[in-house]
């Protein structure tokens, strides 16, 4: 923030208002309303429906939205690429494979921790290592190969969670579909706040090399030119937007779009400097799945809607607007 003046400090504090702000105002959205009076008195039902469900939602939906749409940033950097997101480099699916593998097998909690937690990561997990494998033996990383490796992975992880949805029984397949959809459920405090934690300080360390960022845009001699390692930010790169990306999944499951909309929504009506676009992107992105969880749990009460299908209802059109704007 320091390195910021004027104009784009005060767009940086805008967003950061927003989100500051919804965090306030959203956990007050529901199917039912909830009276301060009565939410003030801690043993109080409209206090405990606050406290333990509405909070930890609004604050996981704001963190994971906020990880989803700077690991998409990032990746759209890595690559290069303005379609880039979570899934493009197969990370996301990674994840959605390990979480199904262990839905599919029955498992609940393996040392008190939900198992779909624990998937979602080792899946992750299992992929940074196959693609790192990959460029470790060409003894470089280059955005294409990155790329490519993604896609193919994306492909086999994909067929697998087919695979494993049409082999397991009616009770597991419908958990199985339940989880692919994505929602921002209620957390713990404990999980929420490891999870805060790891999200901010990533994030922190990724927005801390904007200026890098700036000129890996351009092109990677570009940037190796004026004194970048191309390398090893496209490693730090492509790690920390796999645990952004991971970390989200574990919780809320595969969520869409918002890795691919806000990117292009902050760098075309904001800006495109990354100093103040990656800020913005978290900020807003945040923003937008925690309106979305919001919007989904007053919808259609006193049934909810998950924030997934609310985010693809809204962003298939804003891309097919999109790409009519730009050609």
């Amino acid at each position: 923030m320091s390195t910021l003046r004027g104009d784009a400090q005060t767009k940086v504090s805008v967003c950061l208002a927003a989100f500051c702000l919804a965090a306030v105002l959203l956990p007050w959205v529901g199917p039912g309303p909830l009276h301060i009076r009565e939410t003030l008195h801690f043993d109080s039902m409209d206090s405990y429906i606050f406290r333990q469900l509405r909070v930890t939602r609004t604050f996981l939906g704001l963190f994971a939205g906020g990880a989803l749409s700077l690991a998409g940033t990032l990746f759209q950097a890595v690559l290069r690429d303005a379609l880039a997101e979570p899934y493009t480099l197969g990370v996301s699916t990674g994840a959605s494979l390990g979480a199904v593998i262990a839905i599919s097998l029955g498992w609940s909690l393996v040392f008190g921790i939900p198992a779909t937690w624990i998937g979602a990561l080792a899946g992750a997990a299992a992929v940074l290592l196959v693609v790192m494998g990959v460029a470790a033996r060409q003894r470089h990383i280059s955005a294409f190969g990155l790329l490519l490796t993604g896609i193919a992975v994306n492909c086999v992880c994909a067929s697998l969670i087919l695979l494993l949805y049409s082999l397991a029984g009616v009770t597991r397949s419908f958990s199985i579909s339940r989880w692919l959809i994505g929602s921002v459920d209620a957390t713990s405090y404990g999980s929420l706040a490891v999870f805060a934690l790891i999200v901010t300080v990533v994030s922190l360390l990724v927005i801390a090399q904007a200026k890098d960022w700036n000129l890996m845009t351009v092109d990677e001699q570009w940037a190796t030119s004026r004194g970048v390692q191309a390398r090893t930010v496209l490693l730090k790169g492509y790690v920390s937007g796999s645990v952004l990306t991971a970390g989200a999944i574990a919780l809320t499951g595969p969520i869409g779009f918002v890795g691919l909309i806000v990117p292009h929504l902050v760098r075309g009506r904001i800006s495109s400097d990354h100093r103040i676009l990656m800020p913005c992107a978290f900020l807003l992105g945040g923003v937008l799945l925690a309106s979305c969880d919001a919007l989904g749990r007053v919808v259609l009460a006193p049934a909810e809607v998950p924030a997934g299908v609310i985010l693809a209802l809204l962003g298939g059109p804003y891309l097919i607007w999109l790409v009519r704007e730009r050609l």
